[in-house]
Protein backbone atom coordinates (compact mmCIF):
# COMPACT_ATOMS: atom_id res chain seq x y z
CA UNK A 1 0.00 0.00 0.00
CA UNK A 2 2.92 2.21 0.15
CA UNK A 3 2.87 3.08 -3.54
CA UNK A 4 3.31 6.80 -4.79
CA UNK A 5 0.41 6.74 -7.25
CA UNK A 6 -2.01 6.01 -3.83
CA UNK A 7 -0.39 8.73 -1.89
CA UNK A 8 -0.59 11.32 -4.84
CA UNK A 9 -4.42 10.12 -5.25
CA UNK A 10 -5.33 10.92 -1.96
CA UNK A 11 -3.46 14.16 -0.86
CA UNK A 12 -4.64 15.66 -4.59
CA UNK A 13 -8.27 14.55 -3.56
CA UNK A 14 -8.30 16.79 -0.48
CA UNK A 15 -10.81 20.18 -1.30
CA UNK A 16 -9.51 22.13 1.46
CA UNK A 17 -7.09 20.31 4.68
CA UNK A 18 -5.07 17.00 3.86
CA UNK A 19 -3.49 15.61 6.97
CA UNK A 20 -1.30 13.11 6.78
CA UNK A 21 -1.18 10.43 10.02
CA UNK A 22 2.06 7.99 9.85
CA UNK A 23 5.39 7.23 10.32
CA UNK A 24 8.22 9.78 8.39
CA UNK A 25 9.80 6.58 7.05
CA UNK A 26 6.54 5.25 5.89
CA UNK A 27 5.83 8.42 3.62
CA UNK A 28 9.34 8.63 2.43
CA UNK A 29 9.17 4.84 1.34
CA UNK A 30 5.63 5.64 -0.77
CA UNK A 31 7.60 8.42 -2.06
CA UNK A 32 10.40 6.73 -3.26
CA UNK A 33 8.13 3.87 -4.90
CA UNK A 34 7.83 4.21 -8.59
CA UNK A 35 6.65 0.59 -8.52
CA UNK A 36 2.63 0.55 -9.18
CA UNK A 37 0.79 -2.28 -10.22
CA UNK A 38 -1.08 -2.25 -13.48
CA UNK A 39 -4.20 -2.11 -13.02
CA UNK A 40 -6.56 -4.34 -14.78
CA UNK A 41 -9.90 -2.70 -16.45
CA UNK A 42 -11.86 -2.18 -19.31
CA UNK A 43 -11.23 1.83 -19.03
CA UNK A 44 -9.42 1.84 -21.89
CA UNK A 45 -11.65 -0.26 -23.75
CA UNK A 46 -14.50 2.07 -23.21
CA UNK A 47 -13.12 5.00 -24.09
CA UNK A 48 -11.57 3.71 -27.30
CA UNK A 49 -15.22 2.91 -27.86
CA UNK A 50 -16.78 6.03 -27.11
CA UNK A 51 -14.11 7.72 -29.00
CA UNK A 52 -15.30 5.68 -32.13
CA UNK A 53 -18.86 6.25 -31.70
CA UNK A 54 -18.63 10.21 -31.47
CA UNK A 55 -16.39 10.16 -34.96
CA UNK A 56 -19.38 8.63 -36.15
CA UNK A 57 -21.82 11.51 -35.07
CA UNK A 58 -22.52 14.11 -37.88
Amino acid sequence: MLARNLLYTGVTRGKRLVVLVGQRQALAIAVGNENARRRCSKLGEWLDGAEARSDRRP
